[in-house]
C-alpha cells in the first residue's frame, strides 16, 4: 500500500517498468517511420506490437494499483493550479498507457495486416482494409505519440523541479525509498 511518505514496491516497479517499455517502444516506432519497408522493418514492427502487449498488460495492472492506492500525495506545497495539471498529466501518461497499445492494433487491423505478439499471430491478416479502422488507428497512434511525448518531458521537468528546487523527496519516494 502507498502511504505519502514510502510507494509500495509494487507502484514503484510497475512505474519504472512501463515506463522504460513505453521510451523503448517510442524509440522503435520513431525508427519504424523513418525505415523504408524491408524484412528489417517488419521484425521490428514485431518487436514494437510485442513491446506494446507487454505495456498494456503491465499498464492494466498499474491502473488497478492506481486507482486502488490513489495518485501520490505531493510531498511539499503546491499551487491548486500546478496541482490539477499534475493530475491531469499523471492520468493521462496512465491512460496512454493503455490507449497507445490499443490504436496500435487498431491500425494493424484497419490495414488487414496481421497481429503479431511474441512471434504469434494473436490476430489473423484478414488481407480487408477497414477505412475508418485504419484512420482511427493512424490518428489515435499519430496524435497520441506526440501528446505523449509532451506529457513525458512535462513529467520529466516535473520531477526535476521536485530534485532541484522542492527538494521534499519526491524523487527519493520514486525510488522506493521513505521520505
Amino acid at each position: 500500500m502507498d502511504t505519502k511518505a514510502k510507494l509500495s514496491h509494487t507502484s514503484v516497479a510497475l512505474h519504472w517498468i512501463v515506463a522504460l517499455l513505453m521510451i523503448g517502444s517510442m524509440i522503435i516506432g520513431l525508427t519504424l517511420e523513418e525505415m523504408e519497408r524491408s524484412p528489417e522493418k517488419f521484425d521490428l514492427l514485431k518487436l514494437h506490437m510485442t513491446a506494446g502487449a507487454v505495456v498494456f498488460g503491465f499498464a492494466v495492472w498499474r491502473l488497478i494499483v492506481r486507482v486502488k492506492n490513489g495518485f501520490p500525495e505531493s510531498l511539499s506545497d503546491v499551487p491548486p493550479m500546478q496541482k490539477k495539471i499534475s493530475i491531469i498529466v499523471m492520468s493521462f501518461l496512465i491512460a496512454a498507457t493503455l490507449f497507445m497499445p490499443i490504436s496500435g492494433v487498431l491500425m494493424q487491423v484497419g490495414e488487414g495486416h496481421a497481429v503479431i505478439i511474441f512471434g504469434m499471430e494473436v490476430i489473423a491478416r484478414s488481407n480487408t482494409e477497414i477505412e475508418w479502422v485504419e484512420k482511427l488507428g493512424h490518428i489515435g497512434h499519430g496524435l497520441g505519440s506526440k501528446l505523449l511525448m509532451l506529457a513525458f518531458f512535462l513529467h520529466v521537468a516535473a520531477s526535476f523541479k521536485h530534485m532541484l528546487f522542492a527538494k521534499d523527496g519526491t524523487m527519493a519516494r520514486i525510488f522506493g525509498r521513505s521520505v
